[in-house]
């Protein structure tokens, strides 16, 4: 499943696990761009802030190293474009800082797109068949093995920006986001092993929840998920650097999970050294 806006790469017929990549990207469509009000300097500043840079890398580390090579969906365009992650109503607490499912302030608050922008040609163009390919994805998982493992890879500054609405908890070098229905204790101990050897792991901070799609949130349990938050200092120059060393290190450590939690009965599989 391709189309311009996002990509599912196939892993192993048997795996669960589906690893969602959904703002590694920088790019932003030539007539997207043209609803932006900032300068194409402020554009490139902004994308250094905002974008999960190099988790893309990460997670193909993960699949190139995993016993059991797990499932890819990758959006290809930036979070700017529409942010896939985001409910595209009234639900979703990050309208309050104008970044619901169509962003339009700055990570610094500065307005992004005019007042009285229309959300609603984005959210058809993007946002639906986003959701959709998503569903469709880890239907394909449900069907083939039973239940779908979803591993949402994410990045967070080292330092608060101003649109974080709970900023000030915790920044550990890796956090797990968490869904009291999706989440199970063994998905997330699993996980805890994996990245134990970053500098610590912490729960919930200061990014909480993970995705699931809406046909399957808070209904599927045969639906897991988790949200992985890497704190980018571990793996890159901050803000938008290049990646260094750290991110085949934290690639290594995905592997180990999926291979954790993509076996049959959650057993643990071999990881291959990456390359081989």
């Amino acid at each position: 499943m391709t189309s311009d806006s996002f990509a599912l790469l196939a892993g192993a017929p048997d795996s669960p696990v589906l690893l969602h990549v959904p703002h590694s990207s920088h790019l932003v469509p030539p007539d997207v761009r043209d609803g932006i009000l900032l300068d194409d300097g402020e554009l490139a500043v902004e994308l250094a802030h905002i974008t999960d840079s190099h988790t893309e890398e990460i997670a193909a580390v993960a699949a190139g190293a995993a016993g059991t090579a797990p499932w890819r969906f990758v959006n290809r365009l930036s979070r700017l474009v529409v942010d896939p992650e985001r409910f595209p109503d009234e639900r979703e607490e990050m309208l309050a800082v104008g970044m619901g499912a169509v962003y339009t302030r700055t990570t610094h608050r500065a307005e992004l797109r005019p007042a009285g922008f229309d959300p609603e040609p984005l959210l058809d163009r993007y946002f639906t068949p986003y959701a959709e390919g998503m569903t469709e994805a880890v239907a394909g998982r449900l069907a083939a093995t039973g239940r779908a493992v979803i591993v949402d890879v994410h990045s967070y500054p080292t330092q608060p920006l101003p649109y974080e609405l709970h900023g000030d908890g915790p920044r550990p070098p890796v956090c797990l986001g968490t869904d009291a229905f999706h989440t199970p204790p063994a998905l997330l101990d699993a996980a805890r092993e994996a990245f134990g050897g970053f500098g610590g792991v912490a729960t919930d901070t200061p990014f909480a929840g993970t995705y699931v799609p809406l046909r399957y949130y808070g209904r599927d349990p045969r639906v897991s998920a988790l949200m992985v938050e890497i704190r980018r200092d571990l793996y890159m120059d901050e803000p938008g650097g290049p990646a260094n060393r750290g991110a085949e290190a934290l690639g290594l450590a995905l592997a180990a999970l999926v291979d954790a939690v993509g076996h049959p009965e959650g057993a643990p599989g071999t990881v291959r050294p990456f390359g081989q």
